[in-house]
């Protein structure tokens, strides 16, 4: 997988509480951007077919920020071992990554499972942005987060890894299903409806699972003396206090169009960014706020 690192990095310029959110016109201007301190995504799985290029790019192109936080699983290597697929759409992420690190913002990726062949660069810089298997960020108003990827605490990576490729294979047919069935919902005028998310709703062991992993991701931090902890890895985006910890996790851009974004006062607030169909315009819906 390090030829999937490689192949990334020369795309861009060499290796130089809930509430409402007003629509906001789309033009060049900063003032027409929703300017903030610090931006936490993850779980973009460039190189697959679900990967959601274009609503990210729209989505960072409207929120410029001082820190960028990439939080595992940008690239998408066991699907990339399997077949290649790369479109001009991720070739434009990986170069706006790029570009904004060479602007003067913070870029840190923390890898995370699905991109682990990165994990051997950690403590390296590559076009500005540093690789890390961890990070802490202190906000604006004083709280400390620790920022990791979260698949340490998933018992099934950790001990049947076979199991975690079948079922990324499934999510995979899942997400093939879901593709085709939001086709059908465009045409007819309906919104997008995630088939995958639903299925996890509904199964109470799912639910089981993920209660467990952010159970145990929130005492982790706690234990460690941070206030707060970022992760991703499960695709569910959440944001709320476990045992004394303000547990954040940003989502993902295959389904939920999701990120964690710090204001410049130090307010958290999880975003669902939401394109509007065929046109060049979007949308955003606050989540939570912390």
């Amino acid at each position: 997988m390090r030829a999937a690192f490689d192949a990334a990095i020369p795309l861009g310029a060499g290796v130089a509480g809930l509430a409402n959110v007003a629509d906001v016109q789309h033009d060049s201007s900063e003032h027409a951007r929703r300017r903030v301190r610090a931006v936490w995504v993850s779980d973009i799985h460039l190189g697959t077919a679900g990967c959601q290029a274009h609503a990210l790019l729209d989505f960072l192109k409207h929120h410029p920020c001082d820190y960028l936080y990439l939080v595992g699983d940008i690239v998408d290597g066991w699907q990339l071992r399997k077949r290649w697929f790369w479109p001009q759409a991720h070739n434009d992420v990986v170069q706006k990554l790029l570009r904004r690190a060479r602007k003067g913002c913070r870029v840190v990726f923390v890898p995370g499972n699905h991109d682990e062949f990165a994990r051997q660069f950690a403590g390296h810089s590559f076009g500005g942005i540093e690789v890390a298997m961890e990070a802490v960020h202190t906000t604006a108003d004083g709280r400390r987060l620790w920022v990791i990827h979260g698949d340490h605490f998933d018992g099934v990576i950790q001990c049947a890894k076979w199991l975690a490729y079948l079922g990324d294979n499934l999510y995979e047919f899942t997400l093939k299903l879901n593709r085709h069935l939001n086709t059908w919902r465009a045409r007819m005028g309906l919104p997008y409806w995630s088939l995958s998310g639903y299925l996890k709703h509904k199964v109470k062991k799912a639910l089981n699972y993920v209660t467990q992993f952010e159970g145990a991701v929130a005492h982790e931090a706690r234990r460690r003396g941070h206030q707060g902890v970022v992760c991703g890895h499960i695709h569910r985006a959440e944001m709320r206090e476990i045992g004394g910890v303000l547990y954040c996790n940003d989502g993902d851009w295959v389904e939920s169009r999701t990120a964690l974004v710090e204001h410049l006062d130090g307010r958290l607030e999880l975003v669902h960014w939401a394109p509007a169909p065929h046109t060049r315009g979007h949308g955003a819906r606050t989540m939570e706020t912390a």
